[in-house]
């Protein structure tokens, strides 16, 4: 049945604006953004497919754009139009680190660290440069590949903190294997980078840990 044929209020865009995008489903959502199905399906059942076939909304956005425009009903226009809609938000969440205090709003940081890093396939290192009110300067990725003492050098952390001014920072990587549990390289590498940093009058505030399901502090556990 077309969604036209749907009582209003449940329709995903009228539901939407009735109740708050909050209200819908991740099939409703996605549907609002795919406009129209494909014969035989809703918008709502085509939407079901792509996530059911992705295995849901973060690995749907962090696929290959061949990949996912070999799924019957959309295409690479699509693709880049789900690739925008992620980027601003983002950069939404880029924007509110940059006029917040990091250390009273951490959930802001897990947000952008989510989006950024959670469905990549290979390990990616970030680091997030901050003013002396702990508000985001820029974020730089230092490296690719897996993070340990010998690849991340504490002279480009340091020497990007310098030229950006930064009084503090917070470094973040991902697991794409989904362990959480930070690694003994993991600390070893928070020690060093934190000795280094010191050096130059810069604090390393925190360490996080990203993986599809969650973002573990090092700070919270009591390792840095």
């Amino acid at each position: 049945m077309p969604i036209t044929d749907w009582p209003e209020q449940e329709r995903p865009r009228e539901k939407l604006l009735e109740r708050g995008a909050s209200a819908l489903s991740d099939a409703e959502l996605l549907a609002i953004f795919l406009r129209v199905g494909v014969r035989g399906k809703s918008a709502v059942d085509l939407a079901r497919d792509l996530l059911t076939h992705f295995g849901g909304v973060r690995a749907l956005v962090s696929a290959q754009p061949k990949a996912f425009a070999a799924v019957h009903g959309v295409g690479l226009a699509k693709y880049a139009q789900l690739q925008a809609a992620f980027e601003l938000a983002r950069r939404a969440l880029a924007e509110t680190a940059r006029e917040a205090d990091l250390l009273s709003d951490p959930e802001s940081v897990k947000d952008w660290l989510r989006l950024r890093l959670a469905g990549l396939e290979h390990e990616v290192f970030y680091a997030l440069l901050l003013d002396n009110r702990h508000r985001l300067l820029a974020a730089h990725e230092l490296f690719r590949g897996t993070v340990d003492q010998t690849a991340v050098h504490p002279r480009e952390l340091v020497k990007l903190a310098l030229h950006a001014n930064a009084s503090a920072v917070i470094v973040a990587h991902n697991h794409p294997s989904g362990a959480a549990e930070p690694s003994r390289a993991d600390a070893a590498l928070t020690r060093t980078l934190r000795e280094a940093l010191a050096l130059v009058d810069v604090r390393l505030l925190d360490h996080f840990i990203v993986t599809a399901g969650n973002v573990v502090s090092l700070a919270q556990l009591g390792m840095l």
